[in-house]
């Protein structure tokens, strides 16, 4: 029995969601022409092989998208990096439409994500007071994909691993560390990026099924 739902955040309840047409913008701008469905396909795919710092600064973020355009069939220019970079930092965080199906959840709601000390106020802001439990690796000190930051979790919610669901967007940093540390496991793909699976949601209004 689900007694306890834990949740990655970026990708999964929050996202920047005008990033991909900033980028396109750009490239356009520089004479590139490439669809929105193919950044954003590169970008997923590079965000699973990719290291994240729980603070991201201007060298992140030159590496990050000098690889992107690599991946698009693009040489990254100082110029086009710049502009990237200028038209894409701090753009604001929003909740994803279906983040709603949360209100249904009756059992306790946790997070685990590799952020910083801000999130905790941030998901205030976006949800109000709903999670039991907000896991942060800046304030741990351990990140994913390492299992020690689920077992973590595990044991400060004092519910055993088979006993709680988790949902992220990631193979890598989310599905597997979860399932080797006993948890029951879920990908939210919305952009069905994946192949059909038992472990693939398409919507988080799918989570309510899963704990029967």
């Amino acid at each position: 029995m689900i007694e306890y739902v834990f949740l990655d955040v970026s990708g999964t309840i929050l996202s920047k969601p005008s990033l991909f047409s900033k980028i396109n913008d750009v490239l356009v701008a520089h004479g590139v022409h490439r669809s929105i469905e193919e950044i954003k396909l590169k970008h997923k795919l590079l965000s699973e092989v990719i290291k994240f710092p729980d603070r991201t600064d201007v060298e992140f973020y030159t590496k990050f998208n000098s690889d992107l355009l690599y991946l698009l069939g693009v040489i990254p220019s100082a110029n086009l990096l710049s502009d990237i970079f200028n038209s894409c930092t701090y753009l604001p965080w929003e909740k994803f439409d279906d983040t709603d199906a949360l209100k249904s959840i009756n059992i306790p709601i946790g997070i685990i994500s590799n952020f910083n000390s801000t999130l905790k106020e941030k998901l205030n802001s976006f949800f109000g007071p709903i999670f039991t439990d907000i896991f942060v690796s800046e304030e741990l000190g351990v990140a994913k994909p390492k299992l020690e930051f689920y077992e973590i979790a595990c044991e400060k919610s004092g519910v055993k691993p088979e006993n709680i669901l988790y949902i992220g967007d990631s193979i890598k940093l989310d599905l597997e560390p979860a399932i080797k540390v006993g948890m029951n496991a879920l990908i939210i793909d919305r952009d069905s990026f994946y192949e059909k699976s038992d472990f693939i949601i398409n919507s988080l209004h799918e989570i309510e099924k899963r704990l029967i």
